[in-house]
């Protein structure tokens, strides 16, 4: 079986989900375009190398419908031989494109892809695709498949996280994506030119630096009516010891809608030879589970737990972990369960600061991981996502030295 190397991970800026954000001025393709650019000018690529692209999208819907990884590619104008798919595996989406693409190497029907994902939420709002899935309380009744607010609710009410800890998260996660902002320690950013209004997008805008404690304080709950309308009894049915949900989670304390995109190289060793360049990293092993439905967002304590028991691995043996941020109560229960020092874990904040452009956040958070581990001389590390229905996938990596 091939090893599979990463060559160079790339992202755009995450830019604000409204019509004035930094990239609402282009179409998902032209994103994708200005990606697939950047990744052939930086490794010297011939993009006939490229065997697959496999894409992350959740809302699959208007302008990123209708398979966006080969419609972006023609777009771009790369080789009409270059297949492309699309993969939707809700907000895990991202990571198993990446995983997806690092298959068909191992699996020896590829030798150089590329994996990533895109979400432009500004254009395409999230549940614009009107699933029924999303809408239909019967079903939601029927297959506990709720909403990601409600289950983050009630995995702070599961697991007796308080609303301080809770904004505690939030806190900590802006502080550390501002001082990161202003150290550069985000180098896998690459410049987005917008045509439209004349400009270069190259800082990340949904960081807020000035958040205090006393302002995540007072903000409301966003999901107590989502709750009483339906949600609360189903989880409260299946779990009776909780018969009431606490409502912790605000906009404050849960991730913020983007726009953005990124894309990964992945190779063999042989690709060294082409590209003129060492690969930055080696994939050790990938996988995805599923938790608790009614958790909704807690997949990735699962997906990580299951990856490190595999390998033999405790926390102590990883470097640093970059775990989805999906909402501040499933990182407080990621945190907790594998027991991850705060000095390992999202160390440059998560997405409650940086963002959540759906598609694209598990191929931005390996590349924030990777560029991490080699600023700090570090070698090992985990990246994990949750997606809807406690899907979870977590992927293994170690710098090449």
């Amino acid at each position: 079986m091939n090893q599979v190397f990463i060559y160079d991970a790339i992202r755009s800026a995450r830019t604000r989900a409204k019509p004035d954000g930094g990239l609402a001025g282009l179409t998902p393709t032209q994103l994708m375009a200005a990606l697939y650019q950047h990744i052939q000018t930086r490794n010297d690529l011939d993009p006939n190398l490229v065997q697959e692209v496999a894409l992350g999208c959740v809302t699959q819907a208007g302008e990123q419908a209708a398979n966006i990884a080969k419609t972006s590619l023609m777009d771009a104008g790369w080789p009409q031989s270059i297949p492309g798919i699309t993969v939707h595996r809700f907000c895990s989406s991202g990571l198993d494109a990446v995983n997806l693409a690092a298959m068909k190497i191992w699996s020896n029907q590829a030798l150089v892809t590329l994996g990533g994902g895109i979400e432009m939420m500004s254009r395409v709002p999230m549940l614009s695709d009107k699933a029924t899935a999303f809408t239909d309380r019967e079903f939601a009744a029927k297959t506990h498949f709720l909403l990601m607010g409600s289950g983050a609710d009630f995995i702070a009410t599961r697991h007796e996280f308080s609303r301080e800890a809770l904004d505690e998260v939030a806190f900590k996660s802006q502080q550390n994506a501002a001082a990161a902002q202003a150290h550069g320690r985000f180098s896998s950013i690459v410049p987005i030119f917008d045509l439209a209004n004349n400009r270069w997008i190259e800082q990340d805008e949904c960081i807020r630096a000035g958040t205090t404690r006393e302002s995540l304080a007072a903000m409301p709950p966003a999901f107590e009516a989502l709750g009483h309308a339906g949600a609360d009894a189903i989880q409260s049915k299946a779990y009776p010891q909780f018969p009431t949900i606490m409502h912790g989670h605000t906009a404050g304390n849960s991730p913020a809608m983007c726009d953005g995109a990124a894309l990964v190289l992945l190779g063999t060793e042989h690709l060294a030879d082409t590209v003129n360049q060492k690969p930055k990293a080696r994939i050790i092993d990938t996988l995805s589970i599923c938790d608790e439905p009614l958790e909704v967002v807690s997949g990735c304590v699962k997906a990580v737990a299951t990856l490190m028991q595999k390998h033999g691995l405790t926390s102590a043996d990883v470097d640093l972990f970059e775990i989805h941020e999906a909402f501040a109560g499933t990182s407080l229960r990621a945190q907790n369960e594998l027991e991850i020092d705060d000095d390992k874990f999202n160390v440059n904040g998560g997405c409650i600061a940086l963002g959540h452009p759906m598609g694209a956040t598990g191929a931005m958070l390996l590349g924030t991981l990777l560029d991490e581990l080699i600023l700090r001389n570090q070698r090992t590390g985990i990246v994990a996502t949750s997606g809807a229905a406690g899907t979870g996938t977590a992927m293994l990596i170690e710098v090449c030295v």
